[in-house]
């Protein structure tokens, strides 16, 4: 599938990457030379130097015959321009970059309508979402919903002092009556779509399904249960601080946010009055301990710099906060904040990836995706997917256990009507219903995709 790319920073490159990956033919548009050479030079894909929003530069990368358009540059005006004028050259799909707060309001429906944009995104208004789910449940490194919100999948780490270390997962179910079902676990380098006789060990992150009512049920049976947190400390005073400021107060939390840009508090004071500014240098530990950084429940660095977030987010964790994130866009420093003992990393980067394969994995499907969430897991090497379940799947109504499923494959939830369920052998997947599947090492476009 032809997909074009405008705007390589580090949201345009991620998302070549993860499509790139997927096996689609891309082209790149950006309009500095230095970053287009750069990028013919790593990645198999056309490169266009030149404005996303000049005719010929669009022409000359092929608009007209594109299947999906994408433009993710640091400005949502020249994305929304660049997407319109894409789609009348012939783009079938657009999708723009908007992240400005003003957009993401009343006037945003007005502008897709009349720009003819497909889908919006705002990675950091998605990253807000994410971390505000994980701050409801402290415990969890990571958290994906599925149908609205009906299923979650919950990550969590294991401590040599875990109930869990030890226990196979036939032991776990019979010692638990919780409705939940671990699905894949990572261990060291190593990913498992694990079966009954897979022996938890210290160390293992391990993701597991679960209706979201039952998720704090396990947690406390497993002894894991923490407050919510209340007191919040932000330190850095950024779009994705705002939006989750903003979630944190309407939900009648307390929040302080940290920045040492004069200006940038000022807007913030003005825009969050609820919350408490305090304009100094986030990286001075004398700081944070005045500002009371020992008396938080949850600290989370969302400054611009990773190594500056990791950092401090060890500090955090020295003073006891118990619940402590941090934003981490590089690959290869969330994988050295994990080993140095941070649980839970968000990456806008990768959240803006997840959503754009879901949609071009989508559009790949001739017969008309029944794709509803795809998440990448596990590094990228694990993949949760929700599909409807349509009328003609071959699998419908015969017991789970008689299905001739793909290696690594595993039905992790039905979702019929309102109800989730996290399935055993005798539960049947029927028409209408919503499925979560995961799977590692393959690549799904259809439910029918997990039969033999």
């Amino acid at each position: 599938m032809r997909i074009i790319v405008v705007g390589c920073g580090k949201i345009g490159i991620s998302i070549l990457s993860s499509l790139v990956g997927e096996g689609n033919d891309v082209v790149a548009i950006d309009a500095a030379p230095k970053v287009i050479e750069e990028i013919s030079n790593i990645y198999d894909v056309m490169c266009v130097c030149g404005s996303g929003t000049d005719c010929e530069t669009l022409a000359e990368a092929g608009a007209d015959k594109a299947e999906l358009f994408v433009a993710v540059t640091g400005s949502d005006e020249f994305n929304m321009l660049s997407c319109f004028l894409a789609a009348r050259m012939g783009a079938k799909h657009t999708i723009a970059r908007i992240r400005n707060p003003e957009y993401n309001d009343k006037s945003l429906g007005f502008l897709r309508q009349h720009l003819g944009l497909t889908v919006s995104i705002n990675p950091e208004w998605m990253a807000a979402k994410e971390l505000y789910d994980i701050l409801k449940i402290p415990a969890a490194a990571s958290i994906e919903t599925f149908s609205r919100g009906n299923i979650e999948m919950v990550g969590l780490v294991l401590k040599e002092d875990s109930p869990l270390n030890g226990i196979s997962l036939i032991e776990l179910r019979k010692q638990y009556k919780a409705n939940f079902l671990i699905c894949a676990v990572q261990r060291d380098a190593k990913v498992y779509i694990p079966d009954g006789n897979f022996v938890l060990q210290a160390g293992d992150k391990i993701g597991f399904t679960a209706p979201p009512n039952e998720i704090p049920k396990l947690l406390k049976m497993l002894g894991l249960a923490k407050k919510s947190a209340r007191n919040v400390m932000l330190l850095g005073a950024s779009r994705i601080s705002y939006y989750l400021a903003k979630r944190l107060i309407a939900g009648g939390n307390t929040v302080k946010i940290i920045d040492k840009d004069i200006e940038r508090c000022r807007e913030f004071s003005e825009q969050l009055p609820e919350a408490v500014i305090i304009c100094g240098d986030g990286a001075e530990q004398e700081l944070l301990l005045e500002e009371g950084i020992d008396s938080m429940d949850a600290f989370i660095a969302l400054t611009g710099m990773d190594e500056l977030n990791i950092l401090i987010s060890k500090f955090a964790q020295t003073q006891n906060v118990p619940k402590v994130v941090a934003k981490v866009n590089r690959n290869e420093l969330g994988d050295m904040a994990q080993k140095l003992g941070l649980d839970s990393i968000v990456s806008p980067k990768k959240i803006v990836s997840n959503v754009l394969a879901r949609y071009a994995r989508a559009l790949e499907n001739s017969v008309g995706s029944n794709i509803e969430t795809l998440y990448k897991l596990m590094d990228g090497s694990v993949e949760a997917l929700e599909f409807n379940v349509n009328a003609d799947f071959k699998g419908a109504n015969i017991p789970l256990r008689d299905l001739s499923l793909k290696p690594n494959t595993l039905i992790a939830g039905i979702i019929r009507g309102r109800k989730a369920n996290i399935p055993s052998g005798n539960d049947v997947i029927m028409p209408g219903d919503r499925v979560v599947v995961i799977v590692s090492g393959q690549k799904f476009l259809d439910l029918s995709d997990i039969l033999v």
